[in-house]
């Protein structure tokens, strides 16, 4: 796999030695403003002509998957299976230092599960506290990896994520041991950042949506990983185009699992 990814760009050393222990350390890892505004302006552009397209049918293929624990999101809108929908949703799932901080978490034998976009539609986008994972797991043996990518900018008023930093060391999860997974945590911060941020988070950190309580959608993308020992929240050889295949490569097609 490692000639794969480096053929993407990726190398461990794109990360300096304090973010990879900020990351081990925290479960979450900010890596600055990756995309500039007018490629933020381009992305949004595109969603916006796929929610059209799409109407009351997006999201459908994110939502059909038997590895959905939980259904249609009422507070957000959602688009699923990007891979197949743009060039411009290549780079979520192929930038060099997003994929060198999905590995230091799961290994190097990783592939993208899903490439889904969320928008926390005005007065609603709360979540539960939760992990990507239904059970609990062994401290270290990681399972899943998301990568946040902000559209907007994300506010303690519009819906940003929260996240309970250090909490995928414990063995505990949410459900198990809070009384209220709406409630605020004593110990949670908010993912406060401008358009064009990506943070990459452990998935087995507690975290969740919080309330937008602006009049404008919080919009962003979730490009997510897992180990390739695991099933896929999208099964990428059911969707895969031609098209894809011939755009993005062979090392973009391993990747996908296709």
């Amino acid at each position: 796999m490692n000639d794969y990814l480096q053929q993407l760009g990726y190398n461990s050393d794109l990360l300096t030695q304090e973010e990879k222990d900020f990351l081990d350390q925290n479960g979450y890892l900010n890596l600055g403003k990756v995309l500039s505004d007018d490629q933020v302006a381009a992305i949004l552009k595109r969603i916006d002509e796929l929610l059209v397209e799409e109407g009351e049918m997006a999201g459908k293929e994110l939502f059909d998957s038997p590895y959905i624990r939980h259904p249609k999101e009422a507070g957000a809108d959602r688009l699923a299976d990007l891979v197949n929908k743009g060039q411009i949703f290549d780079q979520f799932y192929k930038t060099p230092r997003v994929l060198a901080a999905v590995s230091h978490v799961l290994g190097t034998n990783i592939q993208l599960s899903s490439l889904n976009y969320r928008a926390a539609k005005p007065g609603d986008g709360l979540q539960k506290l939760h992990v990507d994972w239904g059970e609990t797991i062994d401290e270290g043996d990681y399972k899943v990896c998301n990568s946040i990518w902000l559209l907007d900018d994300f506010t303690k008023s519009n819906g940003a994520t929260r996240i309970v930093p250090g909490t995928h060391l414990s063995s505990d999860l949410p459900q198990d041991v809070l009384e209220d997974q709406m409630a605020p945590h004593v110990d949670e911060l908010l993912i406060e950042a401008p358009a064009g941020t990506v943070v990459i988070f452990n998935s087995h950190t507690w975290h969740g949506g919080t309330k937008n309580t602006t009049d404008k959608p919080r919009r962003s993308i979730h490009s997510y990983f897992c180990r390739r020992d695991q099933p896929q929240q999208v099964d990428q050889s059911r969707y895969i185009k031609d098209e894809t295949r011939t755009r993005i490569g062979k090392a973009a097609e391993y990747l996908l699992n296709v």
